[in-house]
């Protein structure tokens, strides 16, 4: 197995994001799950909504604590955890190079610990995992068409503690995670266009005043500077009209 780097991004939940949608009293059932797609529909990013799934796991699943890690652009990133001890023992398999999330997220199957201390799969990570208070837990992938995009994790304080059902649950919850993360990307990356095109648009009207051309002109200098210089067309429109000019110009 390829050697996992150091998991970068970790963001730690110390409020809950969502309302409480489950009653203690009863297992989840259609009805909680429509709450919850609302709650995510709700989120107000990709931050917003791995928060969201983690809150609602600790209230859903027979867990301590939950995390998700999510691939992105090739690389691993922890993007939430309802305690610094999940992240300690994510960190602890990237170190590692071996654990049952990283088994999940290369492998993109279901892994399930039912006791760290009888754990053979991963000797080393089940020796060190000793240390802490964890004995047994959940990874499950989280896909969106044929894309894996990460994993969601629980953790138990006790031996055998996830059930059939817990496992069930465990799946439905992944895959509302995994489209509502797929919705908040696109989002995020349609916002992010957006926002070039103002600034490209921006740049534009700047060099149309000075130099009097027409857009064209305009965009046609913008693009030349880009490829001449190596730098994306978004950032050479930022640098313009925060600054004023451009590097290594004297005119723009």
């Amino acid at each position: 197995m390829e050697h996992a780097a150091r998991l970068p991004g970790v963001r730690s939940v110390d409020q809950p994001a969502v309302s409480t949608l489950v009653d203690p009293q009863e297992a989840p059932g259609a009805a909680t799950f429509a709450r919850l797609a609302v709650e995510l529909h709700r989120a107000g990013g990709i931050d917003e909504t791995v928060e969201a799934v983690v809150q609602f796991a600790l209230q859903a699943e027979a867990c301590a604590y939950a995390g998700v890690t999510l691939t992105v652009r090739g690389s691993r990133e922890i993007a939430a955890v309802t305690d610094e001890l999940v992240t300690e023992i994510y960190q602890l398999q990237a170190d590692l190079g071996e654990g049952p999330l990283l088994t999940a997220l290369s492998e993109g199957v279901t892994v399930l610990v039912s006791d760290v201390t009888t754990e053979t799969r991963w000797p080393r990570w089940a020796a060190h995992l000793t240390q802490y208070r964890v004995q047994s837990s959940l990874h499950v992938p989280m896909w969106v068409s044929e894309q894996l995009i990460g994993v969601l994790s629980l953790f138990n304080l006790e031996p055998n503690g996830f059930s059939q059902d817990d496992e069930a649950i465990a799946h439905i919850l992944a895959r509302h995670a995994s489209i509502a993360v797929a919705s908040a990307r696109a989002g995020e990356t349609m916002l992010a266009a957006v926002d070039a095109r103002k600034l490209v648009g921006q740049a534009m009207g700047i060099l149309m005043e000075r130099f009097a051309v027409d857009d064209d002109g305009a965009f046609e200098i913008l693009k030349r500077y880009s490829q001449q210089n190596n730098i994306k067309l978004r950032d050479v429109a930022q640098e313009l009209v925060g600054t004023r000019r451009l590097r290594g110009t004297s005119s723009v």
